[in-house]
C-alpha cells in the first residue's frame, strides 16, 4: 500500500506530507526490508510512473519493468494527447461525501465505469465488491484525495532513454486517461522496449486481461 492507501500511513485531506520521490524511495524500503537486492517492478498508471523514477534512480535494483496504464514519468520531447472530453467533464463534477462509505463506494463505482472504456462490458457487481473490500480496509479512505496533490519532489532526472532494464509497456486501446498514444510513446522512449496493446481495455486491470499480462510478467521474468 502507499501512503494513504489501505493500512499505511495516511494523512489530513489536503496535507499530503510526502512527495513523489517519497513514494519512489518506499518502493525501495521495501525491497531492503525483503532483503531483496534486485527485482522486476510491475507498476500500474501511478505506480508505472514510480517504477520508472526508481529504473532512474536506482537502476542497480531493477532487473525489468512491466508499466501497465502509464505515461512517461519524466519529461518527452513530444507532445501527449490530454484525457478524453468525457474523463475531464467526469473529473471536474466528481463529488463525495468522504464521511459516508456508501457515497465512497459509488463514486469509485462510477469512476472504474469511466476509466474501464466503455467498449468492454462492464462487471458492476464485481467492481462495488472490490470497491467495498477497499473501503473498509483503508485506515482512511478520504486520504486517498491526497494522491491527486503529491508535489514533485524537484529533482533532475535523465532521460527514459537511459532506462537499460528489458521493459514491457501495456496499455489499453481505449484508455480514457492516458490515450493509446501515451503508450505509444513511452514504449519507443525506453531502449528494446515491447508495446502490448490490450483491444477495448480503458485504464487499469480487467480480470479478462489477467492471462495475457501475467504471461508478460512471467516472461519477462524468465527472460531475465
Amino acid at each position: 500500500d502507499n501512503r494513504d492507501t489501505g493500512r499505511s500511513v495516511t494523512y489530513g485531506p489536503g496535507r499530503p506530507g510526502y512527495t513523489g520521490g517519497d513514494l519512489v524511495a518506499d518502493a525501495a524500503g521495501v525491497l531492503d526490508a525483503l532483503a531483496v537486492e534486485r527485482a522486476q517492478l510491475v507498476g500500474v498508471s501511478a505506480g508505472g510512473a514510480f517504477a520508472q523514477l526508481l529504473a532512474l534512480d536506482r537502476p542497480e535494483r531493477v532487473d525489468g519493468l512491466v508499466l501497465i496504464s502509464t505515461t512517461a514519468a519524466v519529461s518527452l520531447d513530444r507532445e501527449l494527447p490530454p484525457p478524453t472530453d468525457e474523463f475531464l467533464r467526469f473529473a471536474a463534477g466528481f463529488s463525495v461525501d468522504w464521511e459516508d462509505e456508501a457515497s465512497v463506494i459509488e463514486g469509485q463505482v462510477a469512476y472504474a465505469r469511466l476509466l474501464a472504456g466503455g467498449v468492454r462490458p462492464f462487471d458492476e457487481a464485481a467492481m462495488r465488491d472490490l470497491v467495498r473490500r477497499d473501503v473498509e480496509r483503508a485506515t482512511d479512505i478520504a486520504a486517498l484525495q491526497n494522491h491527486d496533490q503529491i508535489a514533485d519532489d524537484g529533482r533532475e532526472r535523465p532521460p527514459l532513454s537511459s532506462i537499460a532494464a528489458p521493459t514491457v509497456v501495456i496499455h489499453g486501446s481505449t484508455d480514457p486517461m492516458f490515450p493509446i498514444a501515451h503508450g505509444e510513446a513511452l514504449a519507443e522512449a525506453i531502449p528494446g522496449a515491447h508495446l502490448l496493446v490490450l483491444e477495448g481495455a480503458g485504464h487499469g486491470l480487467d480480470r479478462t486481461d489477467w492471462p495475457t499480462v501475467l504471461d508478460a510478467i512471467t516472461g519477462q521474468a524468465a527472460g531475465a
